[in-house]
C-alpha cells in the first residue's frame, strides 16, 4: 500500500493519542482511531486524492479529508501541532512502550517528572511508582517488561516498512544509466520480522549513476557515506539504507555473501576453507592460486562447495547446510501455493472495506475460497449481535449464488477469475476466554462453515492458566484455528506464557490448526517455533487477518514466516484444495 497512506495514518493515530492523553473526546478519539485504520488498508494514495475523493474512504469525513489534505500538503496538520506544542517530546515518546497509554503516560509526567524511557526505568527501580495513584507491583512489572520490549526493538522496522523501502529504492536506482541487476538482500531477503538496516545489491560497470540515483531521492534524508562501493542514507523517518554495486561477474557471489545471517555465512566460508578455497562477495577462489572459480551466481557457488541451493529464508545456520549437503531441503510452501484464506474482516466490525469489496478483492487474487470471519461478541467494542451475524450469513449466501450463477461476471460482481467459481465461507473470530469458552453456544457455533479463536485479553495470565485456556478452545469441536497464538505485536506487546509443547499436542490431537497471522505486526505463530509444531502433527493455516482489501497482500509476509519455519504446502491447510480442506473443517464429526 501507498506510503503516503502509512505517514496519513500515523498522525492520524497520533492525534487520537494525543486527545486521549490530554483529557479530549474519547469518541472523538475512536474516530480518527477508525479512520486510521482506514487509511492506511486504503489501496489508492491518498495524496494524491481531492477531498471529494478522501470522502470515499471508510471513516473520512470532511473534517478528516481536509486534515489529510493539509498532511499533503505541510506533512501535518494545524490540530495536530497544537496537540504537540502542549505535551513534551518525552511524554509522547513514553506512549511507544507496551502496557502504558496515553493518560497513564501524561500522570507520570505531571507528578513524577517522568519524560524519557531511561527515566521511567529508574523511577521503578527506586521505587517512585509504589504509592502512584493507578500503579503498583503488577504495574511495574509490566512496564518493565514494556521497556525491555522496546529496548530490543530498538530502530527495526516491520518487514513490509523494510520491503516498500527497499522497492522505491529499487525503482528509483534499477532505473539509473547502466543498472544490469539489482536486488534486496540482508535480513530483509531472508524475511526477518524485523529489519534494522535495508541491504540492497545492485550491479554495474560504473557505480556513479546508481549512487547518484540513491542520495537524490526525496526518501533520502541525509547522506550517511558515499563512496563507489557502498553508499548509504538516512530517510526522513530514520531507517538506514545500504547500497552496494559490483561488477556483473561478481553478482552471485556478492548476494550469497550479503544475504546469509552470519552465523550461515561462517558456515559457509568453513566449508570453502576446508577446500582450500576461500569465498568473499568478489567470488569462490583458490587460496594457492588465486584463480577465481566461480561468482555469476549463488546456485554456482553453493554447488561448487557441495550444497544445493539453499533459499534465502532459510540462510539462518538452522540446519539448512547439513539438509543442503544431504540433498533433504524442504519443498517450501509458496504463495501462488496458496489456494484462499480463512481469517478476514469487514467493516461490520473493524474493517475498513465491505463486504462486497473484501470479497472483489480476493476473488482478483484467484482464490478458490474465501472466509469472512468478523469479530464475535464478547469482543465488546466491536457490537457484534447474533442479529447482525445471521444477516451477514444471509449476504454471504445469496453473493456465493451469485458467483456460481454467473462465473463470468466482472469482478463488480465478485466472480472469481479462476476455473471455477470462488466458494465463500462464512466464519467468524471468537475470543477466547480466560477459562477457555469461547462466544456463542454450539447450537449457534454450528452454522458456521469455519472457526477461528484467538485471544484478545487477559494476556498475563499464568503459564498454567494460560495453557489450560488454550487447551480448552482446541477442545471445543467447533474451533478449527487458533489465531495468532502467541497474541504478541512485534516491539509492541509480549507474547503471552504458554506451554509451546502442550499446545502443539493438543493441536495435533483434535484437529486444530495453528495460524500463521501473516500481518506484519503480528507473524504469529513465529518461524522459530514452526518446526516443533509442526515435528508434533500440527497443521497451519496462513492467513491475512486482512481489515481492508490492500491487506490481503499481507499474505506473502505469512508464507515467507512459513519458508522460515521449513513448511511445505502440504503443511498448510489453506494450500489444500477445497474437498480436503472441508474434511479437515468437520473436526466434530
Amino acid at each position: 500500500m501507498p506510503q503516503a497512506n502509512d505517514r496519513a495514518a500515523a498522525l492520524l493515530d497520533e492525534y487520537a493519542d494525543l486527545t486521549v492523553m490530554t483529557g479530549g473526546d474519547p469518541f472523538r478519539a475512536r474516530v480518527y482511531t477508525r479512520a486510521a485504520k482506514a487509511v492506511a488498508g486504503y489501496p489508492r494514495d491518498v495524496s494524491e486524492l481531492t477531498p471529494t475523493a478522501l470522502q470515499q474512504i471508510p471513516g473520512v469525513g470532511k473534517s478528516i479529508a481536509a486534515k489529510l489534505a493539509e498532511i499533503t500538503v505541510s506533512g501535518s496538520f494545524a490540530e495536530l501541532d497544537e496537540l504537540r506544542a502542549d505535551i513534551p517530546d518525552g511524554v509522547r515518546q513514553l506512549t511507544r512502550i507496551p502496557a502504558l497509554g496515553p493518560r497513564r503516560a501524561l500522570q507520570l509526567y505531571r507528578e513524577l517528572g517522568i519524560s524519557s524511557p531511561e527515566q521511567l526505568g529508574a523511577a521503578i527501580e527506586a521505587g517512585h511508582l509504589d504509592n502512584l495513584r493507578g500503579f503498583g507491583a503488577k504495574s511495574a512489572e509490566k512496564l518493565l517488561r514494556g521497556l525491555d520490549l522496546l529496548a530490543s526493538a530498538g530502530g527495526r522496522v516491520l518487514l513490509n516498512v523494510a520491503a516498500q523501502t527497499a522497492g522505491t529504492v529499487i525503482a528509483a536506482v534499477g532505473a539509473a544509466t547502466g543498472c544490469l541487476r539489482i536486488a534486496p538482500a540482508g535480513s530483509l531477503r531472508r524475511a526477518a520480522e524485523s529489519v534494522g538496516d535495508v541491504d540492497v545489491l545492485a550491479a554495474a560497470a560504473d557505480s556513479a549513476p546508481l549512487m547518484a540515483a540513491l542520495t537524490a531521492m526525496p526518501e533520502a534524508a541525509d547522506v550517511i557515506a558515499a563512496g563507489p562501493t557502498k553508499t548509504s542514507v538516512r530517510t526522513g523517518t530514520g531507517l538506514q539504507v545500504d547500497l552496494r554495486v559490483v561488477p556483473l561477474d561478481c553478482w552471485g557471489a556478492a548476494l550469497q555473501y550479503f544475504t546469509g545471517s552470519q552465523q550461515h555465512n561462517v558456515r559457509i566460508r568453513e566449508l570453502a576453507v576446508r577446500q582450500r578455497l576461500k569465498l568473499s562477495e568478489y567470488g569462490l577462489f583458490e587460496v594457492e592460486s588465486g584463480e577465481r572459480i566461480v561468482s555469476r551466481t549463488e546456485e554456482a557457488v553453493y554447488a561448487r562447495l557441495g550444497l544445493a541451493w539453499i533459499p534465502p529464508v532459510l540462510r539462518e545456520d538452522t540446519g539448512e547446510v547439513e539438509a543442503a549437503r544431504r540433498g533433504e531441503l524442504p519443498v517450501l510452501v509458496e504463495e501462488t501455493d496458496i489456494r484462499g484464506d480463512l481469517h478476514t474482516h469487514t467493516n461490520l466490525t473493524d474493517g475498513a472495506a465491505s463486504l462486497t469489496e473484501m470479497v472483489a478483492a480476493a476473488s482478483a487474487r484467484g482464490y478458490e475460497y474465501y472466509a469472512i470471519t468478523d469479530h464475535a461478541p464478547n469482543l465488546v467494542m466491536q457490537r457484534m449481535t447474533d442479529e447482525k451475524m445471521l444477516m451477514q450469513r444471509d449476504q454471504v449466501r445469496e453473493l456465493a449464488t451469485l458467483i456460481a450463477s454467473e462465473p463470468n461476471a466482472t469482478a463488480t460482481a465478485v466472480a472469481s477469475p479462476a476455473a471455477r467459481p470462488m466458494v465463500l465461507l462464512h466464519g467468524t473470530e471468537l475470543n477466547i476466554a480466560p477459562d477457555g469458552s469461547v462466544d456463542w453456544p454450539p447450537d449457534f457455533l454450528a452454522g458456521f462453515d469455519v472457526c477461528v479463536a484467538s485471544v484478545h485479553s487477559h494476556f498475563d495470565l499464568p503459564r498454567r492458566e494460560m495453557t489450560r485456556r488454550f487447551l480448552a478452545a482446541c477442545e471445543n469441536p467447533y474451533v478449527n484455528v487458533i489465531g495468532h497464538p502467541l497474541t504478541r505485536k512485534i516491539g509492541r506487546r509480549p507474547p503471552v506464557d504458554v506451554d509451546l509443547p502442550e499446545l502443539f499436542r493438543a493441536c495435533a490431537r483434535t484437529g486444530t490448526a495453528l495460524e500463521i497471522n501473516a500481518h506484519p505486526a503480528r507473524l504469529d505463530l513465529p518461524s522459530a517455533h514452526l518446526r516443533a509444531a509442526r515435528d508434533a502433527g500440527v497443521k497451519f493455516a496462513i492467513d491475512s487477518d486482512a481489515h481492508a482489501t490492500a491487506e490481503l497482500d499481507n499474505m506473502q509476509y505469512g508464507v515467507a514466516t512459513a519458508q522460515r519455519g521449513w513448511l511445505t504446502a502440504d503443511d498448510v491447510i489453506t494450500a489444500w484444495p477445497l474437498p480436503r480442506l472441508r474434511q479437515f473443517l468437520r473436526k466434530r464429526e
